[in-house]
């Protein structure tokens, strides 16, 4: 019955780990995800808030060494080596404090992020040059463009910017342009753009005549950051509860090899 017992126990930690260690990828994916993604508002974020990268790099780093330990604990299991199993049940403790506390930096610095973006936004409108490189251009036409959405509040965030404020024709951010059809497969239009029958009019630039989104990104942006940050906490959650559950089944299995080594010792 002990014996069973033990194999049942073995090889659920091995199953255990297998699963842990698709997860740990798919927390080191997320940390790389957010890093690495220049076409989208992470970039943004990123330059207005440095607990983002920090947490970014938290994620990369547990879930390059939960994929590590998952494969240890695999060979500790199926091997039944008293030596991994304690390494792999210190290294688990340690992965899930760091765990716990990566998931409450993003948690508690959710409102701080929401006013760090609306304040980068702002300045990044304000400051739109037409025809300029920037990287941060860039990415907030891209988010316009695919979220279908102008300005952070409404479009009318777009008249303090000076360049386009002095424009005498009717004349628009080109990627705010509302375009009824779908066109994700076109290229985003960047930079400023003037209507087809723009002429100058008594009263300049009226933004009342743009055609373009209505709506601001700020809502849209929010609900996105909060869905996708609730998405990457569910996977903390669901990954701690396998780090439970491993470092219970790993300690069975090392009192059992323990045990086992003093039951085989010879009797004078």
């Amino acid at each position: 019955m002990g014996s069973a017992c033990i194999k049942v126990t073995k090889y659920f930690l091995f199953l255990f780990n297998l699963l842990f260690f698709i997860l740990g990828a798919v927390i080191l994916g997320f940390g790389v995800w957010i890093l690495a993604d220049k076409s989208s508002f992470i970039s943004v974020l990123q330059t207005s808030s440095s607990s983002l990268k920090v947490g970014a790099c938290v994620f990369v780093g547990v879930g390059a060494v939960t994929m590590f330990m998952g494969f240890l604990g695999c060979i500790g299991a199926i091997k039944e080596v008293r030596c991994l199993l304690g390494l792999y049940f210190a290294f688990l403790l340690l992965i899930l404090i760091v765990q716990v506390a990566a998931g409450a930096l993003f948690y508690f610095n959710m409102g701080k992020l929401k006013q760090e973006m609306g304040n980068i936004v702002t300045e990044l409108i304000q400051n739109y040059k037409d025809g300029h490189e920037d990287r941060l251009q860039e990415a907030w036409d891209y988010v316009q463009a695919q979220v279908r959405c102008c300005g952070w509040v409404s479009f009318y965030n777009w008249t303090d910017n000076a360049e386009l404020r002095n424009r005498t024709n009717i004349t628009y951010p080109c990627s705010c342009e509302d375009r009824k059809e779908a066109d994700d497969g076109f290229p985003v239009r960047k930079g400023f753009c003037e209507a087809l029958d723009s002429n100058s009019t008594e009263s300049g630039n009226n933004p009342e005549s743009w055609p373009v989104y209505r709506e601001g990104c700020m809502k849209k942006v929010q609900a996105w950051l909060q869905e996708n940050v609730g998405i990457i906490l569910g996977v903390c959650v669901g990954v701690a509860v396998i780090e439970l559950l491993g470092m219970l089944l790993s300690i069975c299995l090392c009192r059992h090899v323990h045990s086992e080594d003093y039951s085989k010792v010879p009797k004078y």
